[in-house]
């Protein structure tokens, strides 16, 4: 029963995984054209915060609430109640949303200038770069509407356990954002346009599924329910939950925009960075959360929570093992990625030297962004949103006295030191919470296994670094530089597999097995 399980898991996050790397793919290439065509300068800056603002509703109201709140509801609904019952419930949330996001929708135009100067009041003191981010922040804040729209759609096909569409919509955002910007080139007319664009993508490739799964629209005829009580009382604290997580992020923001301390472009370098540490963490770890959610939710209606236990034991063990050799590579060779990945056009020296010290602070704490992405997952799935939400707290707190601190002496660097720092310790707290939730639970599996993969992902380390330093630099030219540490990337991965399995990692057998679909034994 546990292996089938996690096979399933597996499956499903493999779906959501392939579809996800193909999004950060073009996710990259997204970033790779705006690096060129603006830099780190002004219209850079102006589209991460006119950005982030409608993605910060997105996370409080779509995604973050889909898998919260949505999920455990609704296939409680799918697994006890009838098709019916289901659908219902299905079209009085969907009225209750529109209400509050067309509500929201039309404040946000409104108080643009308001928002603006309350997240990056560091552009107060450039008022073009102010004015810019103002205008792109009102063409772009009916995204908003769209994108949860879209994430709510994806809650419910997620609770029938249907992941492919949904995991593949978001390739939309960012197809249609490189096309705009090749079209229009500098200015934020593109930008805006493709933003739109791909929200309505993203919303309408997920109708016909919906449709065929057995979704009729029932607009506005009832806006009471027991099930949306119920998912109202699990949204609340996942709303502060998520609150904090945004305001961490703003937090971040608020700092980055203090060019006079930390440098010109700082929203855009932790930005870009950024984008690097959630590779890894979109292509798998959240891919993982994401297909485990439905799992955990079904088990945690089990008496004992045996099976529950298993597959968090699972999904711990298959994190660490995928994001503690990315967190190694990304803090050895950050210069070199940043170099190969944006340097160019607009992205000046400048540009790579901060971007790639942002990343080499930022992937310190890349296990816990992932670890704590499958803890928040357990605790929703046992219907607890408070207690991530009060631990949450704790993160926001230290990371804005770490932020503090730390951008003097480090600078722009010193942002994502104090992030890692924070994410840490909030891991770490999920972690001791969750073990007297489930106690007895016998973590001797987890750390045997952290240790094994731990000393694998040193020694990759320190052989590909030596591998680098003895020919990536004598290399001529950029070209065979860049050639010389994917190479070296690749080569370091085949290094990791062999020690894994030299020193008996288990999470590479499940692996093997689960891909040529042989049982696990």
């Amino acid at each position: 029963m546990e292996n089938h399980s996690n096979r399933q898991v597996a499956k499903s996050a493999g779906i959501i995984g392939f579809a996800t790397l193909i999004s950060r793919i073009l996710g990259f290439a997204r970033d790779v054209v705006i690096a060129r065509i603006f830099g780190v300068y002004i219209y850079a800056q102006a589209f991460v915060i006119a950005f982030r603002i409608p993605n910060l509703f997105r996370d409080l109201l779509g995604e973050g609430a889909a898998n919260a709140a949505f999920v455990p509801v609704f296939t409680e609904y799918h697994v006890k109640h009838t098709e019916k019952e289901f659908w219902e419930l299905a079209n009085v949330v969907l009225n209750l949303l529109l209400v509050i996001l067309a509500s929201i929708t039309i404040l946000g135009i409104i108080f643009s200038p308001v928002i603006v100067r309350l997240i990056a009041p560091g552009f107060i003191a450039d008022p073009a770069k102010l004015q810019a981010t103002i205008a792109l922040n009102r063409i772009i804040f009916p995204y908003l509407l769209l994108i949860c729209l879209a994430a709510y759609s994806m809650g419910l096909l997620n609770s029938l356990k249907h992941f492919a569409v949904p995991a593949f919509a978001p390739c939309l955002l960012n197809i249609s954002i490189i096309v705009f910007a090749m079209i229009f080139g500098e200015g934020i007319t593109g930008l805006a346009t493709g933003v739109l664009a791909g929200g309505a993508l993203q919303l309408a490739i997920q109708m016909p599924v919906l449709y065929k799964k057995g979704f009729r629209l029932n607009l506005f005829k009832r806006f009471d329910h027991p099930g949306a009580r119920h998912i109202g009382r699990l949204l609340l604290p996942r709303l502060a939950s998520s609150s904090i997580y945004q305001l961490n992020n703003f937090v971040d923001t608020i700092f980055g925009s203090l060019a006079f301390i930390v440098g010109e472009g700082g929203v855009a370098i932790l930005y870009f960075s950024y984008r690097l540490i959630q590779f890894p963490l979109g292509v798998f770890s959240t891919a993982l959360s994401q297909a485990i959610l439905p799992t955990l939710s079904h088990q945690a209606l089990e008496p004992g929570h045996d099976s529950l236990k298993q597959t968090l034991s699972f999904g711990l063990r298959a994190t660490y093992f995928v994001l503690l050799p990315s967190s190694v590579m990304f803090f050895l060779f950050s210069r070199p990625l940043i170099q190969a990945l944006f340097g160019g056009g607009r992205f000046d020296a400048y540009s790579v030297i901060n971007t790639s010290a942002a990343l080499k602070f930022y992937s310190l704490g890349l296990v816990a962004y992932g670890m704590s992405k499958i803890l928040q997952s357990c605790f929703f799935a046992l219907k607890d949103t408070y207690t991530p939400a009060k631990i949450a707290f704790v993160g926001l707190v230290l990371n804005v006295i770490l932020n503090a601190v730390l951008m003097f002496p480090l600078k722009i660097a010193g942002i994502a030191l104090a992030t890692s720092i924070s994410a840490i310790v909030t891991t770490a707290l999920l972690f001791i919470k969750l073990n007297k939730r489930l106690s007895p639970y016998d973590f001797k599996e987890v750390v045997s296994s952290f240790l094994r993969i731990s000393l694998s992902g040193l020694c990759m380390g320190l052989i590909s670094w030596l591998i680098y330093c003895n020919y990536a630099f004598t290399a001529s030219g950029k070209g065979a530089q860049i050639i010389a540490l994917f190479v070296i990337l690749a080569v370091s991965v085949a290094v990791f597999a062999a020690l894994c399995i030299f020193l008996k990692v288990r999470e590479i057998k499940e692996l093997w097995a689960w891909l040529t679909k042989r049982k696990i034994s």
